[in-house]
């Protein structure tokens, strides 16, 4: 008997989901302009409030990935999409600099432990050998959703304004929320609709959350005192800094340093980040076929992931030299496309690093990764005010990060699982 491919809608929900977190994430960089305006905000106001959402997100990364790991992601993720859902509407309502950073701020503490909890669905609705193709098609889409969010934005703005906008990006969450609800559920072999061959395919995956399973055993301190840990998540930091800049600053930088228009802004703004998301599925292709080669899933990841954080390095330093603003966006673009070939290389390293603690594990991971995005926008913001606007200066801090990542990866064992699974266990 063929398994079913029920399991199959845990894509369609997860692919959906990571579209809209990104176009209520991108939406505030392309509307940045028209805020600071009408709020007399100064580019270091800017900074400010583009890295409160980082920060928040970075600090309740981990409590959002244990949560999915301890009572299971149903309950963790509605309340996610509810939260982060009515802050991007009060992103609209804001009245002055304090009541922006504050709603970033409180935006970002609600989407966090979103991909965690996505990753842990991943680890129970999903076989091994579907994961890693999994995580391409989610980063994917991610990124996708966040290129097509400017001409999406500029389209909305224009039509409505600014603050209404945010209001109708949040209606996008509300409605995935309530499908999600009516048929999700944490564990797959509820579903009425998968048959025999499909539950014994999804059994061997399946492991059950709760208080006594999870939250008496999470091996905090090996966790803190592994050295891989540390070094997974450092590279992620690396990764997320150089990154955020497409989401962040990339409208701004358009328009003020290459002299593009409303319209040309928005249309150049969708490259990089349609090339991230083309490097996820690249990377998985790439990885697939060098581990014919390799023999080993880890030194395939340390390649992959390697050659990622070089070419991203060294587009980066070419941007510095770019006078058309077009060759820059291509340059731009190319370093976008080599950061995210790291992308599925480091969350599969979560879910066979962490195991049945992968929420955890990668809520770690995301957490100090987007400790990287949560300063990189304040920092181009500082850079900007004491160089006179010399974006060159920016490009070069994200290059000399992203060669830093490459020995964090030619010593990381990304496959060992932290915790050894016994049947004590």
């Amino acid at each position: 008997m063929r398994p079913t491919r029920v399991r199959y809608w845990v894509l369609v929900f997860t692919v959906t989901l990571a579209v809209i977190t990104y176009i209520d994430r991108v939406a505030i960089s392309f509307a940045l302009p028209y805020i600071g305006k009408e709020l007399d905000l100064n580019s270091i106001q800017k900074g400010w409030v583009l890295t409160a959402f980082g920060l928040a997100y970075a600090l309740f990364e981990i409590p959002g990935g244990f949560l999915g790991d301890w009572m299971g992601p149903r309950r963790v993720i509605l309340r996610i999409v509810l939260w982060w859902s009515f802050f991007t509407a009060a992103t609209g309502w804001a009245w002055n600099f304090a009541s922006l950073a504050t709603a970033r701020f409180l935006f970002g503490a609600g989407e966090a432990g979103c991909f965690p909890n996505l990753t842990k669905m991943f680890t129970v609705w999903l076989p091994d050998r579907e994961r890693n193709r999994a995580q391409g098609l989610m980063w994917m889409s991610a990124r996708w959703g966040g290129a097509f969010t400017p001409p999406l934005a500029a389209a909305v703005i224009t039509w409505v304004g600014w603050r209404h906008a945010f209001e109708l990006f949040a209606g996008l969450g509300l409605i995935w929320a309530l499908a999600f609800f009516l048929w999700y559920r944490d564990n797959p072999l509820d579903n009425p609709k998968l048959n025999d061959a499909e539950r014994e395919l999804l059994r061997r995956s399946y492991k059950p959350s709760g208080h006594s399973v999870v939250h008496s055993r999470v091996p905090w301190g090996k966790m803190v005192r592994s050295g891989r840990v540390w070094l997974l998540c450092w590279q992620y930091f690396f990764l997320s800094y150089g990154w955020y800049f497409n989401i962040t600053w990339l409208p701004t930088y358009l328009r003020e340093a290459r002299g593009m228009d409303i319209a040309q802004a928005a249309m150049f703004g969708v490259l990089p980040l349609f090339m991230g998301g083309l490097g996820n599925p690249v990377s998985v292709f790439l990885g697939e076929r060098l581990l014919r080669w390799t023999k080993s899933v880890d030194r395939t990841r340390r390649i992959v992931a390697s050659f990622g954080y070089a070419g991203a390095c060294l587009s980066l330093i070419v941007t510095t030299y770019m006078q058309d603003a077009r060759a820059a966006v291509i340059s731009i673009s190319l370093a976008s496309f080599f950061n995210d070939l790291a992308m599925p290389p480091s969350w599969a390293a979560t879910m066979d690093m962490g195991g049945r603690y992968a929420g955890t594990l990668s809520g770690a991971m995301n957490s100090w990764g987007n400790l990287g995005g949560a300063v990189a926008p304040a920092v181009i913001g500082y850079v900007l005010a004491w160089t006179n606007n010399n974006w060159n200066v920016a490009f070069y801090i994200s290059a000399i990060l992203y060669a830093a990542a490459i020995p964090c990866w030619i010593f990381l064992d990304s496959v060992t699982p932290l915790e050894v699974v016994t049947p004590s266990n």
